[in-house]
């Protein structure tokens, strides 16, 4: 038996599942048979002809809204658009906002949010152009982060760390074709697979960054790695943030982000002085935690290699002490190498000054606070494991990056 940690819980949070029974929703897998009905079904329906759809370099593109788009689930939403799509639509102020959805197909709370905005919108002008992406479609017919083979979506913009594909092409192009319109702020919207605070990430610690971020929680983290995120190349053109909403199908979250868009639509500017020591809580995401490659991990399978603490994710937001238990190896194991690698924002491996195995038990090192842990072994496996994370108590313009 270990204690509980101490939770941070910021001041006015807003999304924290407190416990495992306290009514957050999360999509159940499909059965083959269901998945097979469904895909008959979507295959038997018409396909809607849009007006306008111009498809160019594995992109549609349309200055309209086609009308299914308006009730349309995320795992038959490749049915209306079978690649990613960009709609641009005008508004009163003409630099737009710029919000992109589905980036990862099984966060499906950014469909939600633009579903919610085209109604409230359908009969009356929007204060602000405004720009909508829809990013992995395929992956979101199928409820997965991304498909076997593909990139991951928010890996591709400028600045990624990989190769030429037809996926950084088109991110390019829809990078270029928002700097080109005057782009007033860019918001890209996901999920999380385990428990968090709803929250916002920046890649920059400038005053509209943290002023945006702060817009929407208190709670924000600055995050400059890892590369080729939808924030980090819009963070070139533009104040850009990442909404973190919870858990997929929690109604807070699809709330919390229209209020949050709604409040964007209506800004005349964004203030460059950043916000007051007392109005944010800012933490650096200072390592990215993955399990090596060549690990075989399990949160119930004994004979893997790291079998993982059971509800990890209790842990997410919480002040860790020293000794913090996180999981066990195979008995007999080795202490070195560790099984987790922890990358920081210039590459340097730092998991022997944080991780230690400790008779054959994963424990922390020294006083520490995770974020995004997820009970997901696919998405740990295609992403992370989780973030180490340090509080910034002092901000001045020298964090300016």
């Amino acid at each position: 038996m270990f204690s509980r940690p101490k939770r941070f819980v910021p001041s006015g949070f807003r999304g924290f599942a407190q416990n495992a029974n306290d009514g957050l929703q999360t999509p159940s897998r499909l059965s083959g048979k269901q998945k097979a009905s469904r895909n008959g079904a979507t295959t038997q329906r018409k396909r809607e002809s849009v007006k306008g759809m111009e498809i160019e370099n594995a992109i549609i593109r349309l200055e309209q809204v086609p009308d299914a788009l308006i009730e349309i689930s995320a795992t038959d939403l490749h049915g209306l658009f079978p690649q990613p799509a960009l709609i641009h639509l005008g508004g009163d102020q003409p630099e737009p906002l710029f919000v992109s959805v589905l980036l990862h197909g099984n966060e499906s709370s950014g469909l939600a949010v633009v579903q919610t905005l085209l109604k409230t919108y359908a009969s009356k002008p929007w204060p602000r152009a405004v720009s909508f992406l829809f990013g992995n479609v395929q992956a979101a017919r199928e409820g997965l982060r991304r498909l076997d083979g593909q990139p991951d979506f928010n890996r591709i913009w400028p600045g990624t760390e990989l190769g030429a594909s037809p996926e950084t092409r088109w991110a390019q192009k829809v990078y270029a074709d928002m700097a080109a319109r005057g782009v007033f702020a860019s918001i890209d919207i996901h999920n999380n697979t385990g428990r968090n605070p709803h929250y916002s990430c920046v890649e920059r610690l400038d005053g509209q960054s943290l002023n945006l971020g702060v817009l929407f929680d208190r709670l924000v983290i600055y995050s400059p790695y890892p590369k080729g995120t939808q924030t980090g190349a819009f963070k070139q053109v533009c104040p850009s943030v990442t909404l973190e909403c919870g858990s997929p199908g929690e109604a807070s979250g699809v709330e919390h982000a229209v209020e949050f868009i709604e409040k964007c639509l209506r800004l005349p500017e964004i203030p460059c002085q950043p916000p007051a020591a007392e109005d944010i809580d800012l933490f650096h995401a200072l390592a990215q935690v993955l399990v090596r490659d060549e690990v075989s991990f399990s949160y119930d399978y004994p004979a893997a290699d790291l079998l993982l603490r059971p509800q990890l994710d209790e842990l997410n937001f919480t002040e860790l002490t020293p000794g913090t238990l996180l999981g066990k190896t195979k008995p007999g194991s080795p202490p070195t190498p560790l099984p987790l690698i922890a990358r920081t924002d210039d590459g340097r491996d730092v998991a022997g000054d944080y991780f230690r195995i400790e008779n054959n038990q994963l424990v922390l090192t020294q006083g520490s606070m995770l974020c995004m842990l997820s009970m997901d072994e696919r998405i740990i496996r295609q992403d992370c494991l989780c973030y180490l994370m340090e509080r910034i108590t002092e901000f001045s313009t020298s964090h300016v990056n």
